[in-house]
C-alpha cells in the first residue's frame, strides 16, 4: 500500500489569540524599527558633519586676511562699491541712487547694480563705525549661502556625495575664494541665484507651494545684484518646459506668471539705472560696452572670442590647472543615468546651468575677459564638474567610498589642488599691488582741511584707491566717466595742463600722484608729463615729495 506523500513542515505560525507570543513579536519589530531610525538618523547626522565640517573650511579659507585693505587684484572694483557704502551712509540711505565719490563734489549717481553688498555694508558701517573690511565680511557671508545652497542643489540633482563633494571644491576653488572675500556684488548675486534655483528645484519635485515665491525672490534679487545671474535662468525655464511635456500646464503657467514677474521686476530696476547714467555726471553705466552687439560678430571673431584671455585668467588666476583637470574628466564623464524620470530630468541641471553660462560668455566676452569677476556665474557648474570629476579619479575601478585607497587617493587629489592652485593662486590674487595708491589717501587724508576736494593719481592710473582713501570727495586724473578714457594718459602736457585747470575752477585743492603711476600704455606720470609737474612747481604749493608720492595744495587763481 503506497503511502502518501510526506508533507513539507510548514512553519510555526503564532496564534492570534496567544497574548504573551504577540507581545514579543510587537516588541521585535518596536527594536528593528528603532535600529532603522537610529540608522538613517546616524546617516543624516554623518551628512550633516559633512556639510558643517565644508562649511568651516569655506569659512577659514574666505575670512583669512579678512581685514586687507582694498588693495588687491581687484582694487579698482572694490573701491566704487565701498565708495557708494560711504555715501548712503554719509549722504543719502536711498538705495535707487547709488552714488561714487571719484567725480567732483557730486551728485556723482551712476547706473549700477541693486546694491545689496554696500547698502547691508553701510547697514555696518552705522553700528560699528567705519571699517574698509566690513564689505569683505558682507560678501564672505553670501559666498557661505553659496557653499549651502550648492550643495543641497546638487544632492536634489545628483546623490549626496557629488553633493560633498562639489561643496568642497568650491569652497577650494581660488576664483570662489577670492571673489568671495572681495568687496564686489558678484558674491551676493551667485548666492541668490542659487539658492533661488535650489528652492524652485525643490518646488518642481512637489515641495510646498510656499516654495515658488521664495525661489522667486531669491532669484530675481540674485540678477538685481548682477545681471549675468539671469544664466542660471536657464534652469528655470528648462523645468518647467518639462512641466508643459507632462501636460503640467497649471504649474507651467504659474512658473510662467513668476518668471515674468521677476524679469519686469529686474528690467524696471535697469530701465532706472540707464536712465541715471544717462541724467547725471560723469554718465557712466557700469558694465556697459565689450559686448558682441558693441564690438561686431567679426571682431569677437578675430579676437577669437577671447578665449585666450579667458584661458589665461584660467591658469593664472582663477583655477589653475588641477581644477581644470577635474572639471575637464568630470564633464567627459557624466554620472551613471538614474532609473527615475524625474531624477533624470534633474541630473541634466548642471549641464544646463553651464550651457547657458557659456552663451552668456559668447555674448559677452569682451566684457567679462575684463572684469573678471563676471566669470562667478560659471563657478556652480565649474565645482559640481570638478567635485565629480574627483570622485572619479578617487574611485577609479572601485564601487565604494570607504575604502582606505579611495580615502588616500581623495587625501592625495585635495592636497594637489591647495598645494599647487588654492594657496598659490589666492595668494597671488590678495596682493597688494595698491598699497601705494592708499599710502597717497592717507596723506591726502592727513594734509586736507574739512570740505577739501582731491585729484589723485594712484599706481594704476584710474583706480580711485587714492580718493577713497582720502576720506574725501575729488577726481581721478585724467578725469574720465561715461565715454571717456580715465586709464590712459593724455598725450601731451598741455592738455593734460588744461583738464587740472577744469578741476581747479571746479574746486580741486589737493593734487596727490604715487610716484610709480602708469596708465595702461605703460607710460610713467613723472616722465611722460613732467611738463604737469613743472606748471605745478610754478602754481601750486608742494606738501610732499618723498620716494613714493608727491602733493601740491592747488593755489587758487
Amino acid at each position: 500500500m503506497t503511502k502518501p506523500p510526506h508533507e513539507p513542515s510548514k512553519p510555526l505560525r503564532i496564534a492570534p489569540d496567544d497574548p504573551e507570543l504577540n507581545q514579543a513579536e510587537a516588541h521585535q519589530y518596536q527594536r528593528q524599527t528603532a535600529d532603522r531610525e537610529m540608522a538613517v538618523r546616524n546617516y543624516m547626522s554623518l551628512d550633516t558633519a559633512i556639510l558643517l565640517g565644508i562649511l568651516l573650511i569655506a569659512i577659514v579659507f574666505r575670512f583669512h586676511k579678512i581685514t586687507l585693505p582694498l588693495v588687491d587684484g581687484f582694487s579698482w572694483r572694490e573701491i566704487s562699491t565701498a565708495m557708494m557704502a560711504d555715501n548712503f551712509r554719509e549722504r543719502s540711505w536711498n538705495i535707487f541712487f547709488p552714488e561714487v565719490s571719484w567725480t567732483g563734489p557730486g551728485p556723482s549717481y551712476q547706473g549700477r547694480e541693486f546694491q545689496i553688498v554696500s547698502y547691508l555694508t553701510a547697514l555696518l558701517y552705522q553700528l560699528f563705525g567705519w571699517h574698509d573690511w566690513f564689505g569683505r565680511v558682507v560678501a564672505a557671508c553670501f559666498g557661505l549661502v553659496t557653499v549651502f545652497s550648492l550643495h543641497r542643489l546638487t544632492a536634489l540633482c545628483w546623490d549626496k556625495m557629488h553633493a560633498h563633494a562639489a561643496a568642497l571644491a568650491y569652497a577650494l576653488m581660488p576664483a570662489a575664494v577670492m571673489i568671495d572675500s572681495s568687496f564686489l556684488p558678484d558674491p551676493a548675486m551667485l548666492a541668490l541665484v542659487t539658492l533661488g534655483v535650489w528652492l524652485f528645484a525643490k518646488y518642481w519635485t512637489g515641495g510646498s507651494g510656499w516654495l515658488l515665491p521664495l525661489a522667486t525672490v531669491s532669484f530675481s534679487l540674485g540678477v538685481l545684484s548682477k545681471p549675468p545671474g539671469i544664466a542660471a535662468g536657464a534652469i528655470i525655464f528648462y523645468l518647467m518646459v518639462c512641466w508643459i511635456l507632462e501636460n503640467r500646464r497649471k504649474q507651467a503657467a504659474l512658473v510662467f506668471l513668476s518668471g515674468l514677474l521677476s524679469l519686469a521686476i529686474i528690467g524696471a530696476y535697469f530701465s532706472w539705472a540707464i536712465y541715471l547714467a544717462r541724467s547725471y555726471p560723469p554718465f557712466h553705466m557700469a558694465g556697459s560696452g565689450g559686448y558682441i552687439w558693441d564690438s561686431g560678430f567679426w571682431t569677437y571673431v578675430r579676437e577669437r572670442f577671447y578665449f585666450k584671455s579667458a584661458w589665461n585668467t584660467s591658469v593664472l588666476w582663477f583655477y589653475g590647472y588641477p581644477f581644470l583637470v577635474l572639471f575637464a574628466v568630470g564633464l567627459w564623464m557624466p554620472p551613471e543615468p538614474a532609473e527615475d524620470e524625474k531624477q533624470r530630468t534633474l541630473s541634466a541641471i548642471p549641464y544646463v546651468w553651464l550651457t547657458a553660462a557659456t552663451i552668456l560668455y559668447l555674448a559677452a566676452a569682451g566684457e567679462i575677459t575684463s572684469n573678471v569677476w563676471n566669470f562667478h556665474i560659471f563657478h556652480v557648474p565649474i565645482a559640481i564638474f570638478s567635485g565629480h570629476g574627483a570622485l572619479l579619479l578617487a574611485r577609479l575601478s572601485s564601487r565604494t567610498v570607504s575604502t582606505l585607497a579611495v580615502v588616500l587617493r581623495a587625501i592625495c587629489i585635495v592636497a594637489v589642488t591647495l598645494a599647487w592652485s588654492t594657496f598659490p593662486l589666492v595668494r597671488t590674487m590678495k596682493k597688494p599691488i595698491a598699497i601705494k595708491g592708499k599710502l597717497l589717501g592717507e596723506e591726502l587724508a592727513r594734509l586736507a582741511q574739512p570740505g577739501d576736494l582731491v585729484v589723485a593719481i594712484a599706481p594704476e592710473v584710474g583706480d580711485p584707491v587714492a580718493v577713497y582713501y582720502s576720506r574725501t570727495r575729488g577726481w581721478v586724473f585724467p578725469p574720465g566717466g561715461g565715454d571717456t578714457e580715465w586709464s590712459k594718459f593724455v598725450a601731451d602736457d598741455a592738455t593734460a595742463i588744461t583738464q587740472l585747470e577744469e578741476l581747479r575752477a571746479q574746486g580741486a585743492d589737493l593734487f596727490g600722484v604715487a610716484k610709480n603711476a602708469t596708465d595702461k600704455q605703460d607710460l610713467l606720470f613723472i616722465e611722460h608729463h613732467d611738463g604737469v609737474a613743472d606748471y605745478l612747481d610754478k602754481t601750486a604749493t608742494k606738501l610732499v615729495d618723498s620716494d613714493d608720492l608727491l602733493v601740491y595744495r592747488i593755489t587758487r587763481p
